[in-house]
């Protein structure tokens, strides 16, 4: 009989990902999936590090899976990915119902090192690879929805940005074999899948060599648009001191990749970029943006906004406002600056701006962003999108939701059950969140 997993994923869309690639590792020995936990004969909780509170999230389940265990006697607990590689030393001493402990290049393993344990022994791999990019493995798609999937083209990072536990967690940059991705595009497509959407912690640093082949990521981008018409594709994430103008020209020339650019500025201080060592200024960002905008002008851009890093000023932080004006973003991802240990930063910097400041200035980040995206909505009032309809609206079900071109959702009434199709939508009303339309063909 086949033994029961539970995995509960955390984090990013990279540890989604990486939460399938363990799924099909587990079910290729002998392991079938249960979305119930308490039928589980093994709990893996797939962690994210970059946040404090992230964290924190993760040990409080883990609280809540002791119990369970204490229920059923027998049950593994496993913590898995950028946490399991952070806290490792920790997890041991502190965590004795925790079972087994794997980084995230170590999932390959994770079968025999379930096979390992012994009562009241723990299990532990947390070696990085320089290589491992689980290329051969086809994930196991854990999307109900079975419209959009997620392509990992690379893994790690090189950027060694100050506030960042990245290169630490996953290590340094290494891509994919291009074969090999461009096959998992086409038996997705094959499958139904109708979105794609290519993700690297630096995305578009992709760099493949192998003797005399070469491939940067505006041409991996360009051959897997080309396997299907109907096929969009997306990327995640871009650091902008890599968008070139080859990026931007090859979005602008292929339809089938939407115009939306998601672009993390972390601060519109270059004083403060310097401290984080983002490796790029404001104006630079700026010139990047007014690229975009030239070759890709209705481009939707999204971005994420850091408050009160180290040193921040008061003018530091009117810059990140002013910035947020001057390009008028679609949505952000917006945080307060909680400091990693291990990081440059916590090596370097004090965490000096006071926990009451950060927070009246991340509020006044999101008050502003709501303000932007109200109007980046109203502006698309009477306009009408090819949408590609993902399925029923969470809040109304006699209504369907999908995602235009710039990625933003839009709910409309439909009579029959059109997913995974495109259609026409005309914008008919919105919020600051969510375009509302009606369906047009």
């Amino acid at each position: 009989m086949k033994k029961k997993l539970y995995i509960e994923t955390y984090g990013c869309q990279m540890n989604f990902s990486d939460s399938e690639i363990i799924a099909s590792v587990m079910q290729h020995n002998d392991y079938e999936l249960t979305k119930t936990m308490s039928e589980a004969d093994v709990i893996l909780v797939n962690t994210c590090a970059i946040r404090d509170n992230a964290e924190k999230r993760v040990l409080g389940r883990i609280q809540e899976f002791r119990k369970m265990k204490q229920n059923k006697p027998g049950t593994t607990i496993g913590v898995v990915g950028c946490m399991a590689e952070r806290l490792k030393e920790d997890l041991l001493k502190t965590q004795k119902d925790v079972d087994l402990i794997a980084g995230p290049d170590s999932y390959r393993h994770l079968p025999e090192m379930l096979e390992g344990i012994r009562e009241g022994q723990q299990m532990a791999n947390v070696i990085l690879s320089e290589e491992e990019t689980y290329e051969n493995i086809e994930p196991v798609r854990l999307d109900a929805k079975g419209i959009s999937a997620f392509i990992s083209i690379m893994r790690g990072c090189n950027n060694f940005c100050s506030y960042c536990v990245v290169p630490y967690t996953r290590g340094r940059e290494r891509s994919r074999n291009p074969e090999t991705i461009l096959n998992e595009a086409k038996n997705l497509y094959d499958k139904g899948y109708r979105e794609i959407t290519l993700l690297g912690q630096n995305v578009n640093s992709y760099n493949f060599q192998e003797g005399e082949k070469y491939l940067d990521f505006p041409e991996l981008l360009r051959q897997v648009a080309a396997v299907h018409k109907d096929l969009r594709i997306r990327f995640a994430t871009s650091h902008p001191k890599d968008i070139s103008d080859k990026l931007i020209q090859t979005i602008a020339e292929t339809e089938n990749i939407p115009n939306a650019i998601h672009l993390p500025v972390q601060s519109g201080s270059t004083n403060v970029l310097k401290r984080m060592n983002r490796k790029y200024t404001r104006d630079w960002y700026l010139n990047r943006i007014e690229t975009i905008r030239k070759h890709i002008p209705d481009c939707g851009i999204t971005t994420d906004i850091i408050a009160g890093f180290c040193g921040e000023t008061e003018p530091d932080h009117q810059e990140t406002l002013s910035l947020m004006k001057q390009v008028g973003y679609d949505f952000a991802f917006m945080f307060k600056y909680s400091e990693r240990p291990g990081t440059l930063a916590e090596k370097r910097f004090d965490d000096d701006v006071p926990e009451d400041v950060k927070s009246r200035r991340l509020q006044e980040i999101i008050q502003l962003q709501q303000e932007l995206s109200q109007q980046s909505n109203a502006n698309d009032l009477n306009k009408t999108f090819t949408v590609l309809v993902e399925g029923p609206s969470k809040k109304d079900a006699k209504k369907m939701m999908g995602r235009n071109q710039q990625n933003k959702v839009i709910v409309f009434p439909a009579s029959a059950d059109i997913k995974g199709q495109y259609v026409q939508v005309k914008v008919t009303g919105y919020t600051s969140a969510t375009l509302l339309g009606e369906l047009i063909s």
